[in-house]
């Protein structure tokens, strides 16, 4: 499976998590989602990084390229017929909290390089690439196939919001009206879950990965710092102050204090959570020894919390909150 990479190995790891939820409320408006667009929708304009683009008539068969456009394609239920698989899922190429919505599997397409042919072949009449490397390049090859909807304007590669996501994905399926009561149900579990731990509220919180190349901090843009303080947390400001072009900052042996914070969640990519809890450089964090740091040790809630998907935010907000909760 191919992953996105910004600079090097390292980052190309943190893309693969980034940016950045198998909700019972979330799962239960998609599967009752109708089955076709609203009446009269079509056609309809949708404004891009990469111009308005006018999708005609109501899609049929749909090729999401885009990270966690799949995921959002089946939320308003609709089953692309081909589709990327970002997090290396396998099988249908979505997460345990997005299964059971494809009546036949899609055909998985590469993430960072998709095989151009392999698209046409699929005889898409709209495709979905809202949160990836965002070239003009990509976009023109991708475009010329069908119909294409890319990034809004001014967000960078792989930024785009799980909130900007959907209504993009809503808006070119005729489903406008579905994709704003998704999103209204998905905010309101976040707001829920802000209202039961009001100790979130202005905590400042270390978000950070751990790969083979070290550790790393993730800074506002990426889809699990946005949660963070979506549900009440304030990311370290030493942190912000360090972001550039990236979504992910590498941290030295020697600046690992940047990732003590009241609060600090760090999960492994590519390796063994033993190997960020037997550091002896992690144990040496006040908040490792004060009991304040979460180290996501389960793969499927690693994957969920970095899915920035509005069904994997529901099992990031059932499963990882009340961890961040104990820590604190």
């Amino acid at each position: 499976m191919m992953r996105p990479a910004l600079r090097g190995a390292t980052l190309l790891a943190a893309a693969v998590l980034a940016t950045g939820c198998s909700s019972a409320p979330a799962g239960d408006d998609a599967a009752d989602a109708p089955s076709g667009a609203s009446s009269g929708a079509f056609p309809v304009t949708v404004p891009t990084a990469f111009g308005d683009v006018t999708v005609e008539e109501e899609p049929t068969r749909v090729v999401a390229l885009g990270w966690s456009d799949a995921e959002t394609a089946l939320a308003l239920g609709v089953q692309p017929v081909g589709a990327s698989d970002w997090l290396g899922f396998g099988g249908e190429g979505v997460g345990p909290w997005a299964e059971g919505r494809y009546d036949e599997a899609p055909e998985i397409i590469d993430t960072l390089e998709p095989s151009f042919e392999a698209i046409a072949a699929l005889e898409p009449d709209l495709i979905l690439d809202t949160r990836s490397s965002g070239t003009q390049e990509r976009y023109d090859a991708l475009a010329a196939i069908a119909p294409t909807i890319g990034q809004p304007e001014g967000v960078d590669q792989y930024q785009t919001t799980w909130q900007q996501q959907l209504e993009l994905v809503g808006t070119a399926l005729g489903r406008e009206e579905e994709a704003a009561q998704l999103r209204a149900d998905v905010e309101q579990q976040v707001a829920d879950a802000r209202a039961a731990n009001p100790r979130f509220e202005g905590t400042e919180v270390a978000v950070g990965a751990y790969t083979s190349e070290g550790f790393g901090a993730y800074v506002r843009g990426d889809s699990r710092v946005d949660l963070m303080e979506a549900l009440g947390f304030t990311n370290k400001p030493a942190i912000e102050e360090l972001a550039g072009e990236s979504f992910f900052v590498p941290v030295s042996d020697e600046e690992l204090r940047l990732l003590d914070a009241p609060l600090t969640v760090v999960f492994p990519i590519f390796v063994e959570a033993s190997e960020i809890t037997g550091n002896p450089l992690w144990q040496t964090l006040p908040s490792v020894q004060q009991g304040h740091a979460v180290v996501l040790d389960d793969p499927t809630l690693v994957s969920a919390f970095s899915s920035g998907s509005t069904l994997g935010i529901g099992y990031a907000l059932d499963n990882a909150v009340p961890l961040f909760a104990g820590a604190l």
